[in-house]
């Protein structure tokens, strides 16, 4: 079997609105460190390559870093994650079958899926505590998504109304 080897790349920084580096971390917005690990698989008579996260920290040094950023139209997929058993973070890292590198995270496992059905490479990681807590007090300051209700449609609204015929009487 042969060694795991690592990916090396220049990280990307973290920018404001304004194309300056930020240092300041604004309510939304958090960077995140990522680390991917490619280990040789054995099928049969196969090798291939598979490619996970060896390492994913709240900091802005480190082979990949990325910004998290939450977004108030997602707030309903953040709770959904965040009562899992284990909270996740999802990693985009390019199409599938190319070397993967890593250009978004999110914590919304709906944007996750539409990456997937984009045909993108997901990676995904156990969310670490302090994100976990930061995006509690983001739901707590900004509110619970609110809940989709259908609105009650008056009586006979959208159906075709039948037209009452009269017939004679032979």
């Amino acid at each position: 079997m042969m060694a795991p080897w690592r990916l090396t790349c220049l990280p990307i920084q973290a920018l404001s609105v304004y194309g300056k580096r930020s240092d300041v971390m604004s309510d939304n917005l958090r960077p995140v460190s990522i680390t991917l690990i490619a280990e040789a698989k054995q099928v049969g008579r196969f090798s291939l390559t598979q490619w996970r996260i060896a390492e994913l920290a709240l900091s802005d040094q480190g082979e990949h870093v990325l910004n998290l950023q939450l977004s108030m139209t997602e707030r309903a997929a953040y709770r959904f994650n965040l009562t899992s058993a284990t909270p996740r973070l999802f990693v985009r890292a390019g199409f599938t079958g190319q070397t993967p590198q890593p250009d978004a995270i999110t914590a919304s496992q709906d944007v996750a899926a539409g990456w997937m059905d984009g045909e993108q490479q997901v990676f995904e990681a156990p969310m670490p505590m302090a994100i976990q807590v930061w995006i509690e007090s983001y739901l707590a300051r900004h509110g619970e998504a609110p809940l989709e209700m259908r609105k009650k449609k008056r009586k006979g609204a959208g159906r075709g109304k039948e037209t009452p015929t009269k017939e004679q009487p032979e």
